[in-house]
């Protein structure tokens, strides 16, 4: 039986969040990254809902993508009222984080790239965190999205982790790792590169991600 198999026999196995919240729970521990409760409920949970397609992609009879970050964006801009804009960037970041830590290989063909999803990304739930509601619940969300925009891009090696583990994504490729670091200094990029023997250096001529 192949990995892949394995991995799929295990999450039709077994309640799909408590399957993601293991490897969640797992990544972070294993990257040393820290995060709040309620952050880490909000990322198991965002990996949940992206399990079926159609929450992914927007589709029509004739075709099916993946919306672009700037449409999503151009939705928000032009958004009428304060909760639609936040629907808008809501949906903007966590496009972003998942497409970045998940299928980061496929921006590879495409005319923008991961750092441009991790820029998007980043900011969009800034914004969030700071126009979170006064209320109980608009102060946690606000924590969330706040932690989320700060440490974007190791929510993003959090979730490459997961999608390498769980057969997600496709094996590492040297020279797209390398392209990764320099484009955004990951510094799980920079140690899966060590762990293939090379030193990740050119990054304003020194590694930053140490």
């Amino acid at each position: 039986m192949s990995p892949a198999t394995t991995d799929r026999s295990v999450i039709v196995g077994m309640n799909v969040a408590e399957y993601f919240n293991g490897c969640v729970t797992t990544a972070l521990s294993h990257q040393q990254v820290a995060a709040g409760e309620e952050t880490v409920f909000y990322i198991v949970n965002l990996l949940t809902y992206f399990t079926r397609a159609e929450n992914l992609f927007a589709g029509s009879e004739r075709r099916v993508i993946c919306q672009p970050l700037a449409l999503i964006y151009a939705q928000a801009v032009e958004a009428t009222t304060p909760e639609a804009r936040q629907v808008s960037l809501k949906r903007l970041g966590d496009m972003a984080l998942v497409v970045a830590g998940l299928f980061s290989a496929s921006l590879s063909r495409k005319l923008v790239d991961v750092d441009y999803y991790i820029a998007m990304g980043g900011a969009a739930y800034g914004f969030l965190a700071d126009h979170a509601a006064g209320s109980a619940r608009g102060k946690v969300f606000g924590a969330v999205f706040g932690e989320l925009s700060v440490k974007f891009q190791s929510f993003v090696d959090v979730l490459t982790e997961v999608s390498e583990n769980s057969s997600l994504g496709a094996s590492p490729d040297v020279m797209r790792l390398y392209e990764v670091w320099l484009k955004t200094g990951s510094k799980r990029a920079a140690d899966s590169l060590r762990k293939l023997g090379v030193e990740p250096i050119g990054r304003g001529g020194a590694d930053r991600s140490q």
